[in-house]
């Protein structure tokens, strides 16, 4: 199952929220959730994951991303190269006067160390900060979540190990979440994100909390924050509608403003959008880039 037919099935139905205070208040939702604080988010932290845009990339990389910069975005975090060598996307990316301070890139399975330094040159070449592993929780075998704790501890050590050769090459490695980490675990109350958490160094092993994911999960992120302080490098900001599934940043019921109150106590460096499905059908591929817009729009003016 290919990692878009994976999301396309996790967004079907309802989501399932049991923490009070993750949706925005009705005066909130639909784009008015703009907070009341005197803290703002400087442009130079706003990024947009380009997964996001993966569709109008493949049809035109150069205009793709010259829109970004000129919708105001100097960051992007990277998911792939769009048929380029890492060298050939670092050019397209200069041209467009932006930087990929953060990429997504999955650590080998079983774990290869001299695969894994071949990956991290890559991020090197792209003059990132961050490398983030994307996506764990999902048995490909049967399309069920994993449910084995001694499954989630064998992946801890392997980002363990991943995350200290990241270290050694002038690179933090994080871990983006998903919803299949929070299901409990071997019958009992622990989670697989319970396991990744406790089980792997903070030194070497920073989160990507997506909060569209945690909150399809059930867990409020910001008693994610506070189990985990100062090890939330990265946001992803994705909003979630009516119905469970994905909507443009400040559009949909997630209470941003609340959340971004604890970028502090979270040791927070980059706001990143993404949207899934922005540029599938029914969505046109050329609509990701009004989802981007909409979504810096947002986060420019945003208060908290």
């Amino acid at each position: 199952m290919s990692r878009r037919g994976v999301l396309r099935a996790a967004t079907v139905g309802a989501a399932a929220v049991g923490a009070a205070g993750l949706l925005a208040t009705p005066a909130q939702a639909g784009g008015s959730g703009h907070g009341g604080g005197s803290r703002r988010i400087s442009n130079d932290r706003i990024s947009v994951q380009l997964y996001t845009l993966r569709d109008q990339l493949a049809i035109d990389l150069d205009g793709t991303l010259a829109a970004l910069r000129q919708i105001g975005y100097r960051k992007v975090e990277a998911a792939g190269f769009v048929g380029r060598t890492a060298t050939q996307f670092r050019a397209a990316l200069d041209k467009a006067g932006l930087r990929a301070t953060s990429g997504h890139f999955g650590i080998p399975q079983p774990f290869d160390a001299a695969a894994w330094q071949a990956t991290l040159a890559d991020a090197r070449t792209l003059g990132s900060r961050y490398i983030v592993h994307p996506f764990f929780g999902l048995d490909f075998s049967n399309g069920q979540p994993v449910r084995s704790s001694a499954t989630y501890r064998a992946f801890a050590r392997d980002l363990n190990r991943a995350g200290a050769l990241a270290k050694k090459s002038g690179l933090q490695f994080g871990y983006h979440n998903h919803h299949f980490e929070f299901f409990r675990l071997d019958g009992g109350s622990r989670t697989g994100f319970d396991v990744l958490v406790e089980e792997t160094d903070p030194d070497l092993v920073h989160l990507e909390v997506d909060l569209f994911w945690a909150t399809r999960g059930a867990h409020d992120p910001v008693d994610i924050i506070k189990a985990n302080k100062g090890r939330v490098r990265q946001f992803h900001v994705k909003d979630l509608n009516a119905n469970g599934s994905f909507e443009d940043a400040g559009q949909g019921l997630i209470d941003f403003p609340r959340i971004f109150a604890h970028e502090k106590e979270a040791g927070l460096a980059e706001f990143i959008v993404e949207r899934d499905d922005a540029g599938t059908a029914p969505r046109t591929p050329a609509d990701a880039l009004k989802t981007a817009k909409v979504a810096f729009d947002y986060l420019a003016a945003v208060r908290y």
